[in-house]
């Protein structure tokens, strides 16, 4: 299983990383583009996936990883019940989410 400062560490790893705080949460951005947060007291993280991503993570176990309720959850943001998560797997969201931000977007 994973922990909070696994992640913060792994994210704070990834180039041009900064944490900052969201709320009464803690955030982790490029260029001020949230793309994780954690919440303490709660012991999950939410990642900004695109929608393969968010339904493969999704599939892995509903429980534990499950969109965000409402429009949020729609736009990609996902919940981890982090107690419940291997390490890699945790990581490997986490890579995704940092690597969806870094996606040129665009142009409708």
């Amino acid at each position: 299983m994973v922990d909070i400062e696994t992640i913060r560490k792994h994210a704070m790893m990834l180039p041009n990383v900064t944490e900052e705080p969201h709320f009464e949460k803690t955030s982790f951005r490029i260029n001020k583009k949230i793309f994780a947060t954690y919440d303490v007291k709660k012991n999950r993280v939410c990642l900004k996936l695109d929608e393969i991503n968010q339904s493969v993570f999704c599939a892995f176990d509903k429980r534990i990883i499950y969109p965000v309720d409402n429009k949020w959850g729609k736009q990609g943001w996902t919940l981890f019940e982090i107690s419940e998560i291997k390490k890699e797997m945790m990581i490997d969201a986490l890579n995704c989410a940092y690597s969806e931000l870094l996606k040129p977007k665009s142009k409708k």
